[in-house]
């Protein structure tokens, strides 16, 4: 059965392994914690249809190894992508530290107008906080990126996430700041590309994990 949807939208999930990127994307497809998670290799990919503003927008989320063994591996995942989730964990000092180095990237490889939400994950383990919620915000007020502190584990701001990042896509598109068929969407077109069919009708989300090169995922014909 086909799905209707206005725009779809070319997502990342990137940060430092262990931050719970996997478990923020598990939380948001299936509304439940990912219990047993290991570090994610190469990609992982995962899509649902969210309402937005009144417009259907299906994303295409992919899900890409935080370890620096597959950075060469991920980075060619990073064409063409809308939108990003920007990922740290914070209880560890280090994942955040390195949010500039993953902010580099997301610019130079995806676009330069990429739209990104930073999100401080494992709210829930505030007692063991590293970073403060000041100091994220100021890093995310310099750097023009959104902001949110988010739990996988409870669900807390997580759908909120994935809906502030579309909706900022879609106000950009319709004041003309943006152009879909540049930014990875494409308006009530399909993706034509077989492998993401094949995996949006085979996935088992958690289970199945690749680290194979695509590209041109979602570019509209």
């Amino acid at each position: 059965m086909s799905e209707s949807y206005d725009f779809l939208f070319k997502f990342l999930v990137i940060g430092n392994a262990g931050t719970g990127k996997s478990c923020l994307l598990h939380q948001f497809i299936e509304k439940r914690f990912k219990d047993e998670s290991n570090h994610t290799i190469g990609v992982e990919f995962g899509s649902k249809i969210i309402s937005v503003v009144n417009k259907m927008v299906k994303l295409q989320i992919w899900d890409t190894a935080g370890q620096e063994r597959f950075r060469s591996v991920t980075r060619s995942y990073y064409r063409g992508a809308a939108g990003a989730l920007l990922v740290y964990d914070i209880t560890s000092r280090e994942t955040y530290n390195a949010l500039t180095t993953w902010l580099s990237d997301a610019r130079m490889l995806a676009s330069q107008n990429i739209v990104i939400i930073l999100c401080g994950n494992k709210k829930d383990l505030d007692s063991d906080r590293e970073v403060t919620f000041l100091e994220a915000s100021r890093f995310a007020q310099e750097n023009e990126l959104m902001f949110l502190e988010t739990s996988a584990l409870t669900g807390e701001n997580v759908e909120e996430a994935f809906v502030q990042c579309a909706r900022k896509i879609l106000n950009k598109i319709e004041s003309g700041e943006l152009d879909p068929e540049r930014m990875g969407s494409a308006h009530r077109q399909c993706v034509s590309e077989r492998f993401v069919e094949d995996l949006e009708n085979n996935n088992h989300w958690g289970q199945k994990r690749f680290s194979v090169q695509v590209t041109k995922v979602v570019t509209p014909p």
